[in-house]
């Protein structure tokens, strides 16, 4: 038998992450979380992060490459670990209100992760109006788990204003010795010679196992098919969001209630994403026409996350996903209509099984289809197979707490591939829906006017359900408030 991988070497799915990362693409998620109350003191807020650390081990490793590139990266213990370089403290300047939260979260996602230390960071912010204080949080797609999607902000908060005592560590942290070229070479060599390569490991294990392989062959194949024919039949359309990018961001959100969402599918069909894709679909295609841009029949192409989490999985943080090519009927002006369309175009693309299909990828290649269309958007010479990703990304409903603080929105981040200027990504948070819009800072200036379009979207799905019969003929109960919606 084959040796065991290293289990502190990269996957390929990890490793792909830094591979797409260039000068202008960064590869790191985020989110801005705002806290009820005065800010904790630096030095206490530090304190309970070392104090949890223990919970994340990866966060005090680093890479260590492979000489020659004769393997993926492994994580090694930074014996040079300083919780502080990590752990920021910085203030926003007067009025200290939303713009200049927004201004902060742009200039700190537009800065890569030094690869040469842990891959994440977290900033304490001061100063936001209202007795409010912000957390920014950055960690490397490589770092985060693929599976559970767990990264350190899921350790930092309790459930009850009261913290709850976290388990001490077995022993105290002690770095191990740094491996030197040498042993990295010969590890890497030897696990090439004994363990499966990743690009291979699927069609080697379907040599060695054919009844696994057989098993519910015909629908695999299939669904794969479908899946693979959706990233590489027709090419996403060009448009004003599918230009050059630099390195700049800007970051801007909306905020909306999960209950009217629900409200919305209630009455006029479908399910919360779609509800989701329909109101971005509404917010693009209204800025497309202010552009200039003709948008009759014009379908955009997005790469939606789907969950594939196994029900006994549900309710724990983070989240196991393959992809779909969702269209976004950019070119449908009514609301209702354009939720039908969006409703019946997922419902296809779940019938046909592509996201059977990209877990089969998953599974078999290590590469999850997110990174395979990155790369294929980034290589593929003016042609792309999507327009940006749109994610959305259901949270726990019950309210978080940070030091006795409570949680009161929270604002994700996607990172953008080559020659995208737009992602969104929405998370539910304990009642609320947020929408974090991550652009360009040179391609998108008017970001801000897109999250105006968007609420506005979510807007006319709300009046549109207020007025439409239920499904079974009776008048909704409750009228959607078509204001409640609104850009924080």
């Amino acid at each position: 038998m084959g040796a065991m991988a290293n289990p502190d070497r990269l996957t390929g799915l990890d490793a792909s992450f830094l591979h797409l990362e260039g000068d202008a693409a960064h590869m790191h998620v985020a989110s801005v979380l705002v806290f009820r109350g005065a800010a904790p003191e630096y030095d206490d807020f530090v304190a309970h992060i070392e104090h949890r650390l223990h919970l994340v081990p990866r966060y005090r490793q680093r890479l260590a490459f492979v000489p020659f590139e004769q393997g993926r990266p492994v994580w090694v213990d930074d014996p040079h670990f300083n919780i502080r370089y990590h752990v920021r403290h910085t203030a926003l300047p007067h009025p200290g209100g939303a713009r200049q939260l927004k201004r902060l979260a742009g200039r700190a996602f537009s800065q890569q992760l030094d690869r040469a230390k842990p891959l994440w960071e977290i900033w304490l912010v001061d100063g936001l109006a209202g007795d409010r204080f912000a957390v920014l949080a950055k960690t490397h797609h490589a770092l985060v788990d693929g599976v559970s999607g767990v990264d350190i902000t899921t350790v930092l908060f309790d459930t009850s204003p009261d913290p709850v005592p976290v388990p001490e560590p077995d022993r105290p942290w002690v770095p191990r010795p740094l491996p030197s070229g040498a042993q990295l070479l010969a590890d890497a060599l030897l696990e090439r010679a004994t363990v499966p390569a990743e690009i291979v490991r699927g069609a080697r294990a379907a040599v060695r196992r054919p009844a696994r392989a057989v098993q519910s062959a015909a629908g695999l194949v299939g669904a794969l098919g479908s899946f693979l024919w959706a990233g590489t039949g027709d090419p996403a359309p060009p448009t004003p969001l599918n230009v050059p990018i630099g390195p700049h961001r800007r970051f801007t959100w909306v905020t909306g209630d999960l209950a009217e969402v629900k409200a919305i599918k209630n009455a006029l069909g479908g399910s919360v994403n779609d509800v989701v894709l329909a109101a971005v679909s509404g917010a693009l295609g209204a800025w497309l026409r202010e552009q200039g841009v003709r948008t009759a029949g014009l379908d955009l192409k997005a790469m939606v996350p789907v969950s594939i989490r196994a029900d006994v999985e549900r309710g724990a943080l983070g989240n196991k996903v393959a992809a779909m090519w969702a269209p976004l009927p950019v070119g449908v002006t009514d609301a209702a209509e354009r939720l039908t369309v969006v409703r019946e175009a997922m419902s296809h693309l779940k019938e046909t099984g592509q996201a059977v299909g990209a877990r089969v990828l998953t599974e078999l290649s290590g590469f999850a289809p997110p990174t395979i269309m990155a790369q294929a958007a980034r290589l593929q010479s003016g042609q792309r197979f999507f327009n940006l990703v749109v994610t959305n990304i259901p949270g726990p409903q019950f309210p978080l707490y940070l030091l006795g603080r409570r949680l009161d929105a929270l604002y994700p981040m996607v990172p953008l591939a080559e020659n995208q200027a737009l992602g969104i990504a929405i998370m539910s948070y304990d009642g609320g829906l947020s929408f974090g819009l991550n652009a360009d800072y040179d391609a998108m200036p008017d970001v801000e006017r897109v999250a105006e379009l968007l609420d506005a979207a979510i807007a006319e799905l709300a009046e549109a359900a207020a007025q439409a019969p239920s499904r079974n003929g009776a008048v909704p109960d409750g009228a959607v408030d078509a204001s409640r919606v609104h850009e924080g």
